[in-house]
């Protein structure tokens, strides 16, 4: 069985994610120790005690997200599981990259912050928003945003068939949401997220990612493949990793294409290490045949461990 290991984004956080495997855990202990320090505050404790407002914060939920995704792999790679294939969702994309040991965990915990607030700066809270949409193909969803009138919206997210999310000017994603319901949407759910990712709002905070990536980050070339979320290809090189994390930023994530490369790289089996269960979900949309699991905490480590030896 050849599997990939895949880690949420924003969205998947909450209160108390990672907590059960810190108790148990040494390494886990020491990663959190490890952000601490670099981050100059205690994101154990925001982590696995709230408050959800400030967890929700896109500055603290990137750096939390990176952390519980990083530790859910380190304790399966402590059980001596070995991925062939890495990916992330959106922030999840930065848990990949230092798993296929292109970039170093203390870098990437600075850059996530970064990246959280040059995100925030870009577009103020309350101007942004998005929302996901269910039943409909892609291409309607791309046809009615260009129908919106009110401002801004585009397609942000291909997660899977029926599902795509939009993103954009609030006012212009309101309006999207009625003309989708019209077209035959079954439900338009608003995303409880700060900020209007994967869209041409975030360029200028993608530009000023890419200077510091460009010119400042040490990226490496990556030790295991990675599958980039933003055009579903395989990164090779140190100058690709870096050019596809300033493009997720401004470009929507092609997740569902994602998952179809990775399947056709002869792939069988996806199991999702961080908060929840989102990506299995997804992967059993897309991938019917594909084997899922997800380790999040010791109950699920133990039954993905068991499920692999089977």
């Amino acid at each position: 069985m050849k599997t990939a290991v895949i880690f949420p984004g924003q969205g998947s956080q909450h209160v108390g994610m990672g907590k059960d495997l810190y108790e148990g855990f040494y390494p886990v202990r020491e990663l959190y120790a490890k952000a601490n320090e670099v981050l100059g505050y205690d994101l154990a404790k925001l982590s696995f005690e709230g408050p959800a407002e400030e967890l929700n914060k896109t500055v603290r939920t990137q750096p939390a997200l990176l952390v519980a995704g990083y530790a859910s792999y380190k304790v399966l790679s402590l059980k001596g599981v070995r991925p062939d294939v890495l990916a992330g969702h959106s922030l999840g994309e930065y848990t990949a990259v230092v798993v296929s040991g292109a970039l170093a965990f203390e870098a990437a915990l600075k850059i996530t912050e970064m990246r959280g607030r040059l995100m925030q700066e870009a577009v103020p809270e309350g101007e942004g928003m998005m929302a996901a949409v269910l039943g409909l193909p892609r291409e309607k969803v791309s046809a009615a945003c260009t129908q919106v009138k009110s401002g801004y919206v585009e397609p942000a997210n291909f997660n899977c068939p029926g599902q795509v999310v939009i993103s954009g000017e609030k006012k212009a994603v309101e309006e999207a949401a009625g003309l989708l319901k019209t077209a035959g949407a079954k439900r338009v759910v608003p995303l409880q997220v700060s900020v209007p990712s994967h869209s041409k709002l975030m360029e200028k905070a993608a530009g000023r990612l890419a200077e510091y990536l460009f010119l400042e980050a040490e990226i490496k070339a990556p030790l295991i493949p990675i599958v980039s979320n933003s055009d579903a290809l395989f990164l090779a090189s140190s100058e690709e990793i870096k050019a596809a994390l300033v493009r997720q930023l401004s470009n929507p994530v092609l997740w569902e294409d994602s998952l179809r490369a990775i399947w056709s790289a002869g792939i069988n089996a996806f199991i999702e290490a961080g908060p929840g269960k989102v990506l299995s979900g997804l992967v059993k949309k897309t991938l019917p045949e594909a084997a899922t699991y997800n380790v999040e905490d010791r109950e699920s480590l133990a039954k993905t461990l068991e499920a692999l030896r089977a």
